[in-house]
């Protein structure tokens, strides 16, 4: 790896490790990362379902990734063991997405956003579409949650 993408790794991987090999590792995996160019995502998703089938999940989570997941543990199981946790309905969460990684998330939350920049699955999930990123969409949105603006009024 370069030292580029390493640095781009250490951004969303706190705790990251870089090791010679595989052999001495003792630890439960949760997924596996696979970065590749964009062009290529929708042919090795459907590649590695056609291999290994439901065993893993392959899921598009942008920028040049994919992930592998077990089946079921997705962000929208996550946010489900917090809802039980504090007694939290699906129609008062508001969550952001924007990539396939986010769908099952998008599907649960009362209210959904899919950001400009998702892809088409992602909108089809949402409930509502919220800025780009780059412009402070998640701030936009947030302020109407706070303001009680539609889609928030009561």
């Amino acid at each position: 790896y370069s030292d580029e993408h390493k640095n781009v790794s250490a951004m969303y991987y706190h705790r990251l490790e870089f090791v010679d090999n595989f052999d001495n590792l003792n630890d439960v995996f949760f997924k596996f990362g696979l970065n590749i160019s964009d062009d290529r995502i929708p042919q090795v998703q459907a590649d590695l379902h056609e291999a290994i089938g439901d065993i893993m999940v392959p899921v598009h989570t942008g920028y040049g990734s994919i992930d592998l997941i077990i089946p079921g543990v997705h962000k929208a199981n996550g946010l489900r063991l917090l809802q039980q946790r504090w007694n939290i309905n699906d129609d008062e969460v508001v969550v952001f997405g924007d990539g396939g990684n986010d769908i099952e998330m998008l599907r649960q939350a009362g209210f959904s956003f899919a950001m400009a920049n998702a892809h088409e699955p992602v909108v089809q999930a949402a409930k509502y579409r919220a800025g780009s990123n780059n412009e402070e969409g998640v701030l936009d949105v947030i302020d109407r949650v706070l303001k009680n603006e539609a889609p928030f009024t009561y």
